[in-house]
């Protein structure tokens, strides 16, 4: 009987274990702590963002995933009047594909693809250099939810109204995808 209790409890034990490993954490930072410097050079709070579900992306103009602009603008145009915006951070880490300053950027967005979501000065996504922002979004010690990578341009990090982090989409996903409009939408 002993041995069976004991048989009993490790398998409970063992479903317990179970059901938390690759769960992800829970929130404990806001993104509203940092600020970035706009397109134009203006400081931006991310508190500005607060009450708004924020979908933060890296960008680039040379790349194969650019033409991911004109979903990220039709994605803004339709939900940015139910509290979400689109923030989006040209990085010249990947490919050498976003070589341009700021005005160069700023040019390029607008002329080609109508951009009217908020866009950031650039910044480095990953290594040594990774800005503040990058750091929080990529470590689960510092957003309590979890950690990845940034792996290429137009990687997608989902924000919830409390500036929590929510989950990553990777670059080869539209951003009117599944995940991300159900999000939005909360389903």
């Amino acid at each position: 009987m002993n041995k069976l209790i004991v048989l009993i409890s490790l398998i409970s034990l063992a479903v317990i274990l179970y059901a938390f490993i690759g769960r992800k954490g829970t929130p404990t930072s806001s993104i509203h702590q940092f600020s970035a410097k706009n397109i134009d050079g203006e400081e931006v709070s991310l508190s500005s963002f607060k009450g708004k579900k924020i979908l933060i992306v890296n960008t680039a103009s040379k790349c194969g995933f650019t033409p991911q602009y004109k979903d990220l603008e039709a994605l803004y145009e339709k939900y940015k009047d139910k509290n979400f915006v689109i923030v989006g951070f040209p990085c010249n880490q990947f490919g050498n594909q976003e070589p341009g300053s700021s005005s160069d950027i700023k040019s390029f967005c607008t002329r080609n693809y109508g951009v009217t979501f908020p866009m950031m000065e650039k910044v480095d996504v990953k290594g040594d250099s990774i800005c503040d922002i990058y750091n929080w979004l990529t470590s689960k010690e510092k957003n309590g939810v979890e950690s990845s990578s940034v792996k290429w341009n137009f990687q997608k990090y989902m924000i919830d109204e409390n500036g929590f982090l929510v989950g990553n989409v990777n670059s080869l996903k539209s951003p009117n995808c599944d995940k991300i409009v159900n999000w939005i939408e909360g389903k």
